[in-house]
């Protein structure tokens, strides 16, 4: 396979890849764009890969992980401003706000565990497989899967110190 057939038929794979790694189209066309630079560079080694595709995906995550622009964009984060317009129906954009709220919690999480569950659930990879990926262990996966999830939990669990223990 040529660099070309492979850039024709996984694109757009790899792209999507990305958008769930980063949270950001525009970002993860950066991401993408230039892995696909060096993939070129490198196209004999990773075509002669077992799976070249595998290969460039473990080269998109190695470049988010490493991203040095990372600050940047834990600082901004888009937030909706809840306006209240008397309106008994509820508006359509109620039904995007669970989505938004997987994504600020996701971009709250280390890349490493970002990564992992990304490869976990969005591209349903064994832990074997993403220690492939990552270039770690399985153990270090499943330790990163693990923290990732409790994170979340933590972070969805409704609170019940604000009520004050009072009951109505």
């Amino acid at each position: 396979m040529t660099f070309e057939e492979f850039v024709e038929a996984r694109l757009q794979a790899l792209l999507r890849y990305a958008v769930m790694l980063t949270g950001d189209p525009h970002t993860a066309q950066d991401l993408v764009q230039d892995t696909m630079i060096r993939a070129q560079l490198k196209w004999r080694r990773i075509a002669a890969a077992d799976l070249p595709e595998r290969y460039v995906k473990r080269m998109i995550t190695n470049a988010y992980v490493d991203l040095h622009r990372g600050s940047w964009l834990r600082r901004v984060a888009l937030r909706g401003v809840e306006i209240d317009s008397g309106q008994l129906e509820p508006d359509h954009a109620d039904t995007h706000a669970e989505r938004d709220q997987v994504w600020l919690l996701l971009g709250g999480l280390p890349r490493q565990q970002r990564a992992a569950l990304v490869l976990r659930y969005y591209e349903g990879l064994t832990d074997g497989e993403i220690a492939d990926v990552m270039g770690s262990p399985v153990g270090t996966v499943r330790s990163w899967i693990s923290r990732a999830l409790a994170s979340l939990r933590a972070s969805t669990a409704p609170t019940l110190a604000g009520d004050g223990g009072s009951t109505p």
